[in-house]
């Protein structure tokens, strides 16, 4: 962060100063809304959230270095107060950006935002110091809490934009504006709360429309949703995807015994071959996104497919793969899941269990509840039990209540018989069931909304010392 005294802070979020001796005290480190991540410098953020209240917290984080507090109302130590403190950490996020002239990437989509803006800051790093969100923050509190991680020597700051309705990505265009704007898909993710997928390209196009003559919109030439946003922006237009219209295009997409995508990477300036480290052949759509976003900065396209090649996976539990010592693979991809990523998941899962096949291994899908599908919930938990009879995954395991019902009846309709689809109720029986009957060899995809828990269930499958407690968390032995 940029060094600010607290009396320019309090002038830019509006705020009032409480129990501040030295105005000109000067904010050097991290801006933070957890008191254990406070370092000395920092501006810790107080949140009343639904289980804590952060201004309960303020004195420690006084305590362990922090300058002062921006909060909601005096907590007895040094801060700077205001009304909204949401609106006033945006606004401070905004005063600051503005001020870098850093290089702004932000983008959205349906399904694979977190996989492709990893992607996209291990490329940019190549080429100058490059701030991005850990995990998924992408809101109104986690994207404002990024960009103020970035400083004067920042070149490239990526930024991930959610939405749960219209009007969202709008707001967060307004906090850090962007010159570069990537839309993934528009698929079902939320539709429930967005009440249909029209609805959907409607908030997610809103990122494009933010975007300055001078920037740039990536956009996805496989979906026409995506495709068509092309008519709602002032910028230049760059399609990736595998359309023949694409301008960075994927050709002779295939992959690898192990199921990791490998492809013919074509950009406007030459073409080169590209063998990813990562699982399953959604990652191409990803790796395109991200290609064409180094492209526009200036990446050569040898450089592009080697930094693709050699790019891991930065956030936790999306197609986490672990070999155990008995052979054993553990896919951990329990942080969400919607009906797009849950198929594209299954495909992997077959891809990378078709060696483990031919020894004798079999492939378990272990999935949970896809949330907020709305009045769809019923038919997409359905198709995707059918699906996995149809790619022909040896063992499925449905978790939890009605929706893991659902995904068990879809299974045993499209004709899974006796032991093939199992539904269990809870995170335990499914740990004691899979522990019971795992063999040398087999691959297990583990995948549901967060909301389901099952990262739980990978957990306790790789720590043979853990189990499964009452409440289904993992707990040592």
């Amino acid at each position: 962060m940029i060094s600010l005294s607290l009396a320019e802070i309090a002038g830019i979020v509006g705020g009032q100063m409480h129990d501040i001796p030295d105005a000109g005290a000067v904010v050097t480190g991290p801006v933070v809304m957890d008191s254990r991540q406070v370092r000395p410098g920092s501006l810790f953020v107080a949140f009343a959230g639904e289980r804590a209240d952060g201004h309960d917290f303020a004195a420690g984080a006084v305590e362990a270095g922090a300058v002062a507090v921006l909060a909601a109302h005096p907590v007895g130590v040094p801060a700077v107060v205001v009304d909204n403190v949401v609106a006033a950490l945006g606004a401070l996020a905004r005063a600051v950006v503005g001020r870098l002239g850093t290089k702004v990437v932000a983008l959205t989509g349906s399904a694979g935002k977190t996989s492709t803006k990893d992607l996209i800051a291990q490329l940019l790093q190549r080429h100058g110091p490059t701030v991005w969100p850990e995990g998924n923050l992408n809101n109104e509190i986690g994207l404002p809490l990024t960009a103020l991680r970035a400083d004067a020597s920042t070149r490239h700051l990526v930024l991930e934009m959610g939405a749960r309705g219209v009007g969202h990505i709008r707001y967060l265009t307004g906090l850090t504006p962007p010159e570069i704007g990537v839309v993934l898909n528009v698929g079902t993710a939320h539709i429930g709360e967005f009440g249909g997928r029209d609805r959907i390209a409607l908030a997610k196009g809103e990122l494009v429309e933010a975007l300055p003559e001078h920037g740039v919109a990536v956009l996805n030439a496989d979906d026409p949703y995506v495709a068509a946003m092309a008519a709602r922006t002032k910028a230049r237009t760059v399609l990736f995807g595998e359309a023949r219209n694409a301008d960075i295009r994927a050709e002779n997409v295939r992959l690898t015994d192990l199921g990791q995508p490998a492809f013919t990477l074509h950009t406007p300036s030459g073409c080169s071959d590209v063998t990813m480290r990562l699982y399953g052949e959604h990652h191409v759509s990803n790796a395109l996104a991200a290609a064409a976003v180094a492209h526009e900065l200036g990446m050569p396209v040898d450089e592009i497919a080697i930094a693709l090649s050699e790019a891991g996976t930065l956030s936790r539990w999306r197609m986490e793969v672990t070999e155990r010592a008995d052979g054993v693979t553990v896919v951990n991809d329990a942080y969400n899941a919607n009906p797009e990523s849950m198929r594209a998941a299954l495909r992997a899962l077959v891809a990378m269990g078709t060696a483990a096949k031919a020894k004798g291994g079999r492939t378990w899908a272990v999935l949970g509840e896809m949330a907020e599908l709305g009045e769809d919930s019923l038919a997409e938990h359905d198709a995707v039990g059918r699906l996995v009879v149809r790619l022909n995954v040896s063992k499925l395991v449905t978790v939890g209540g009605r929706e893991a019902a659902w995904l068990d009846m879809g299974a045993k309709n499209e004709g899974s018989w006796g032991e093939e689809s199992v539904h269990v109720s809870d995170a335990r029986a499914a740990v004691d069931l899979l522990r019971s009957e795992l063999q040398p060899g087999d691959v297990v995809l583990v995948k549901a909304s967060r909301s389901v828990g099952l990262e739980r269930v990978a957990a306790a499958l790789l720590d043979s010392e853990s189990v499964i407690g009452a409440e289904g968390g993992a707990a040592s032995r």
